[in-house]
């Protein structure tokens, strides 16, 4: 298995989070993991850890940018607010937004003791969300930053006549989870766009295509139009272009690179800090 193969696998599934409705989906440890990707135990630690020293990169350079810095700190966050996101895999990815931004604030407002929380699962739609969302409600975090829908507008197999979720039961999946944030908890939301892919290297992407998975940016779209109708939104599919940029793209057209995951975590950092 070539490097390239490695770290998309890595980025892309991640047991742990996958299992974790088990009970002793939480306990496994680095080996069972690498295991359960056929990966070396070596191999997985040695590569988390290079993925680890990109996001310090990255934290390190944004942190070096005063317009950024005054972002941070202009959060309305109090010491010891709990912060929870949630989504699929664009979040779940150890090098994403959600890992960026708590690295941001670890070292910029360490003193606050802001707490984050990432709750996300590879592959989920806001079908899943729906289901998992009770455990995340439960902790009463006081924001929520939910990033779900890309895996909604998915389709499967070469002449695919739906996409997984209709765009009408997303809009109920949103509706609900909206409605049940109000009801259940006094957190305050964000929810974020997905991102558009490059369909082309989607749809020619080896571990993709094993699985006959393609998106239409179309339907992207036509699932950021609905989230767009709230009152805070991230809308990263026109904030990271359709495509993004080659650089922010690993090979499968799909999943974001360090520096496109950096780029979606300054896109949440700019709405966040404007927050009235």
């Amino acid at each position: 298995m070539s490097n390239e193969q490695v770290r998309w696998l890595m980025k892309v599934i991640q047991p742990e989070r996958t299992l974790a409705a088990l009970p002793g989906g939480h306990a496994l440890d680095h080996a069972a993991r690498a295991g359960l990707l056929g990966l070396p135990p070596q191999l997985y630690v040695l590569e988390l850890g290079s993925m680890q020293d990109e996001v310090d990169h990255v934290v390190e350079q944004l942190l070096a940018d005063d317009a950024v810095t005054s972002m941070l700190d202009r959060l309305p966050l109090q010491p010891g607010t709990a912060v929870t996101a949630f989504g699929d895999s664009l979040t779940s990815d150890p090098q994403s937004w959600a890992v960026i931004l708590h690295e941001l604030l670890r070292r910029r407002r360490g003193d606050d003791d802001v707490r984050v929380t990432i709750d996300a699962v590879a592959g989920e739609t806001t079908t899943h969300g729906l289901v998992r969302v009770a455990n995340a409600l439960r902790s009463q975090p006081d924001w929520i930053l939910f990033l779900l829908g890309t895996n909604d507008a998915r389709t499967q197999g070469p002449q695919p006549t739906k996409t997984l979720v209709h765009h009408e039961e997303t809009a109920r999946n949103i509706t609900e989870l909206r409605h049940r944030v109000a009801m259940e908890t006094q957190a305050r939301a964000i929810w974020i766009t997905p991102p558009a892919v490059d369909e082309a290297k989607v749809a020619t992407h080896a571990g993709l295509a094993r699985f006959g998975v393609r998106f239409d940016n179309g339907d992207l779209e036509r699932v950021a139009e609905i989230i767009r109708g709230g009152e805070v939104v991230v809308d990263a599919f026109s904030a990271l272009g359709a495509p993004p940029a080659a650089g922010h793209l690993l090979h499968d057209g799909l999943h974001l690179t360090v520096a496109g995951q950096a780029r979606l975590a300054l896109e949440v950092l700019r709405v966040w800090s404007a927050w009235v």
